[in-house]
């Protein structure tokens, strides 16, 4: 493997753990930011409930959902980038 090869790889990989990296913060901060200070942000209404309520029902999972598409979407674009960088390669 080529020291160009090696570097694409490197780069794929630090590109997939800051988008790890990322989700879980925004992950870690829905689970457990929010019912950290649901108390200060009880009188927030989302959709006529109160925001607490509302992320604990509902919003949470719809983020988490929203975090696999994201990283669904973004990991392919990740993968044909390697693939075209690899495939360059190859063909010289």
């Amino acid at each position: 493997m080529t020291a160009e090869m090696a570097r694409a790889h490197q780069l794929y990989w630090r590109t997939n753990v800051a988008l790890i990296s990322v989700l879980m913060a925004i992950g870690f901060v829905v689970s457990f930011g929010i019912p950290l200070f649901a108390t200060r942000l009880a009188n927030v209404r989302f959709a006529g409930f109160p925001l607490p309520f509302y992320f604990g029902a509902q919003g949470a999972i719809l983020v988490y959902v929203a975090s696999i598409v994201v990283y669904i979407v973004l990991m392919q674009l990740a993968d044909a980038r390697l693939q075209r960088t690899l495939a360059a390669m190859t063909l010289r």
